[in-house]
């Protein structure tokens, strides 16, 4: 899998959030977008998602040499994100079931299996409302992690996680993500320490 960027850019009116990057981002690989606040690391992530379109330049998908469309690069794609929600009306087993419909899980792993490895075995009856804010997160990188897709892009991952959360991250990643596509946004190394490459986006302004 990889994905190449050429000569991109994004901005939102007449402020650029980042120009004239050129990079590739490659399966196997770790890769951390990394700056202050408000930089724009969550804006390059969610146009290397194609969740959101550059405003010049290319971004392109493709695995095995074979290009990937705009509009399909969604089913490749699996993402952890602050602002993305869970359904909050739903139980964690029936959520995590929900999820299946739209995104198969990796191989030999099991929805039980999943709520186990994530420490919510006594809240799967749950309505997911219900919480907390650590244990929602722990939610969010399950429905990321363990869907069978070979990018996984993190955006601030361990948002709300305790000390046992923040290990449990980094087992995920550990035994489920080596021979994938792996992007984090962060200002923490802590969340990105374990990233091969990195690119600071106030380099691209």
């Amino acid at each position: 899998m990889k994905i190449l960027l050429t000569d991109a850019g994004k901005r939102f009116n007449r402020d650029w959030i980042f120009r004239h990057l050129s990079t590739e981002f490659i399966s196997g690989s770790s890769y951390a977008i990394i700056g202050p606040n408000g930089s724009g690391k969550s804006t390059l992530l969610q146009v290397i998602s194609g969740s959101m379109q550059q405003s010049e330049g290319q971004c392109q998908w493709s695995y095995s040499d074979k290009e990937i469309l705009h509009e399909e690069v969604y089913s490749w794609v699996s993402i952890c994100a602050p602002y993305l929600e869970v359904i909050e009306e739903m139980t964690l087993i029936e959520f995590l079931f929900f999820h299946q419909k739209f995104k198969t899980l990796i191989k030999n792993i099991k929805i039980n299996d999943i709520i186990e490895i994530i420490g919510l075995e006594k809240a799967k009856e749950k309505q997911i409302r219900n919480f907390s804010s650590g244990m929602k997160q722990r939610v969010k990188l399950a429905q990321c992690i363990f869907s069978d897709t070979p990018i996984v892009l993190l955006d601030e991952p361990c948002t709300n996680l305790d000390l046992a959360g923040i290990d449990l991250y980094h087992n995920l990643i550990k035994q489920h993500c080596a021979n994938r596509l792996v992007v984090v946004s962060s200002n923490d190394e802590m969340e990105y320490g374990f990233c091969d490459n990195r690119i600071l986006i106030s380099d691209y302004k």
